[in-house]
């Protein structure tokens, strides 16, 4: 039998099945990093572990029309359930795209074996809940020293790269290529249609999308630019703003998550990757902004590929920062996505 406290850290909780097990894994995993909080996975549970599958149904076709970003918020979420399973002490053996004949079975997860938590795991488990993405400038507060150089480091332990951009002529160039894209994806009305489906108004009940508590109501102004989309379409829902300053806020460190292949594969290790930076992030007291838009473009991601990455796909643009504000995110309940 194993003890483990719940995600809220007051009550201990008994798991003595692989059911019970199971609960607890995918009531971590729902709280994964999803492009527009659409939350595009389903699990299953049978009696050798634990399927992550790709909710095709709540890909965004006209953003995302190859999939890449759903299998990279699945990836996500495949982190989640490892990070889950270590607070259990049990060890995870996972298979990343397993049956060619389902595609959209992202990733198999067996458990195999016992060895307690080290404390970064337990630190990460108790991030899960915590982390919300931020949408808006960040304070002038330098990030603590070491911990750009220790998110390369764990990037790179799933596959990926976390490149900075600490030149003021990367930073400036992808400003440009964020803000050219944000401009490019409000003149589509398909695209706008689209992701306001996935930004429900101030007292919805749905327990996805974008809600009018995570965003700011006022676009933040950050220096340099990198604006964040749109999800108000005018409407003046969101957050009320901080304070009465109208100064542009800082960007934050600027950084590109890429990696070295372009497939499937990639792109589940590309949200592995991501999810193990935004908590280890989230644990130091580091908020993350992440931005899709120019590598929605396939001209603008093009351009970063040749001018900014060595080569290499970019997968995200993420910034990192600190900040007062608080964010309050939705999540689907258990039983909606666990069959």
């Amino acid at each position: 039998m194993n003890m483990f406290w719940a995600p809220s850290g007051e009550l201990p909780v008994q798991a003595s099945t692989p059911e019970e097990i199971t609960r607890f894994v995918v009531e971590a995993a729902v709280h994964a990093p999803s492009v527009s909080n659409t939350q595009p996975w389903w699990f299953s549970k049978d009696s050798d572990g634990i399927g992550v599958h790709a909710d095709t149904e709540r890909r965004m076709p006209v953003a995302d029309p190859d999939g890449r970003e759903m299998v990279i918020s699945c990836g996500a979420a495949v982190f989640t359930a490892r990070v889950a399973l270590r607070y259990l002490g049990l060890v995870p053996r996972v298979r990343l795209l397993p049956d060619p004949d389902l595609p959209n079975l992202i990733a198999r997860i067996t458990w195999e074996g016992q060895t307690p938590p080290a404390d970064y795991e337990r630190r990460l488990f108790a991030e899960i809940p915590r982390r919300r993405t931020h949408r808006g400038g960040f304070d002038d507060e330098p990030l603590p020293a070491g911990l750009l150089a220790t998110l390369r480091e764990e990037a790179a332990r799933e596959g990926a790269t976390l490149r900075i951009m600490s030149d003021d002529h990367q930073r400036g160039a992808l400003s440009a290529v964020v803000e050219a894209a944000d401009h490019a994806l409000r003149l589509d009305p398909a695209r706008v249609r689209e992701q306001a489906k996935w930004a429900p108004p101030p007292g919805s009940q749905r327990r996805d999308g974008v809600p009018a508590t995570a965003y700011p109501a006022r676009p933040e102004r950050t220096e340099p630019a990198f604006p964040s989309r749109d999800f108000a379409h005018g409407h003046g829902w969101g957050l009320p703003p901080s304070g009465t300053d109208v100064r542009p806020r800082s960007a934050g460190a600027v950084t590109v998550l890429t990696t070295g292949a372009d497939q499937p594969a990639d792109w589940v290790r590309a949200g592995q990757a991501l999810q193990r930076v935004l908590l280890l992030a989230s644990s130091s007291g580091v908020s993350a902004a992440l931005h899709s838009q120019p590598l929605e473009v396939p001209s603008l991601r093009a351009f970063i590929r040749e001018s900014l990455t060595g080569g290499a796909y970019p997968q995200m643009v993420v910034r990192f920062g600190t900040t007062g504000q608080a964010a309050v995110s939705v999540r689907r309940p258990v039983d909606e996505v666990l069959l």
